[in-house]
């Protein structure tokens, strides 16, 4: 499409540009994030206004937009995104945009508003991830107490040598989840390996526990703004209990400690993704809308 590009790699020192000068709350707003599930909604962008603009053309889903990003003028640079959508799918819609732009650019005359809580991120005080103090996190660290007595395991942070392991531990997790009968399943998986095989350039961090010099769970992610890390992806052998909780508490702990937040994502309004996400009590979340363009 004309002014369009599709994201490839290369593009990576623009995007990380503007998320610097601009800084997101959103999970969506990382490079890592964009890259890893291209396969599945096959971004394009352009700079308009001295702002980037992206469009997301998921597979057998309506295509949207991403909210511009930039120092520049985001309402005109809201205006081109729209009429970039109609081009491209007869439609504007605009999604994942946080509550702050929507309060502060959005004409309710321009756009219907929808807030969307199955795509609002939970934010965490990285602290509480780490030490789970009090009373409400006395489950949690139960939990990893009984993982530490039961289990001789190490804790390692993700570097060449440790990649194929991981690798091996999410083939392992897709059989035991028979990730070929979930298209969603599926493109997590395509994601995962996209994300591994390209982690020295994309920068991220991750971690893993190993028992018995065996990967059995992971988890990676980076910074999202100067004061908030973001996780992409958490995996871990679903045979073992508890492991959950070990390597959330883990990675908090020994990659993101100085950090004062930790987003986790959303949770898709999945009842089981919900409940598990709540249960460690997010200071706030970063709530999203829907924008769907009038006229």
């Amino acid at each position: 499409m004309q002014n369009l590009k599709i994201l490839t790699i290369e593009d990576k020192p623009i995007f990380d540009d503007f998320f610097r000068i601009d800084p997101p709350e959103a999970s969506e707003y990382t490079f890592t994030n964009l890259f890893m599930w291209r396969k599945k909604y096959h971004p394009s962008w352009t700079v308009t206004d001295d702002c980037l603009v992206i469009i997301m053309n998921p597979s057998n889903e309506k295509s949207f937009g991403l909210f511009p990003i930039g120092l520049g003028d985001k309402r005109s640079a809201l205006k081109n995104l729209k009429n970039l959508l109609i081009e491209c799918s007869g439609q504007s819609l605009v999604s994942r945009v946080e509550s702050r732009m929507v309060n502060r650019f959005i004409d309710d005359s321009e756009f219907e508003i929808d807030f969307d809580r199955d795509n609002s991120d939970y934010v965490y005080l990285s602290e509480h991830l780490w030490s789970l103090p009090g009373n409400r996190y006395h489950r949690k660290k139960n939990h990893l107490n009984r993982f530490k007595k039961k289990w001789d395991y190490q804790f390692l942070c993700f570097d060449e040598h440790l990649i194929d392991k991981v690798l091996q531990l999410q083939e392992d997790w897709c059989e035991f989840k028979d990730c070929n009968g979930s298209p969603d399943l599926a493109y997590e998986d395509q994601a995962v390996f996209e994300a591994l095989k390209n982690y020295r350039i994309l920068g991220f961090n991750g971690g893993a526990i190993l028992i018995d010099g065996k990967v059995q769970a992971f988890s990676f992610g980076e910074m999202l703004n100067p004061k908030t890390s973001v996780i992409h992806i958490e995996k871990a052998n679903p045979e073992i209990p508890e492991l959950y909780t070990a390597i959330n508490q883990m990675f908090a702990m020994n990659v993101w400690s100085k950090i004062k937040f930790i987003n986790r994502e959303q949770d898709l309004g999945l009842a089981g993704l919900r409940k598990a996400k709540e249960s460690y009590y997010p200071d706030h979340m970063v709530e999203k809308y829907v924008l769907h363009g009038k006229g």
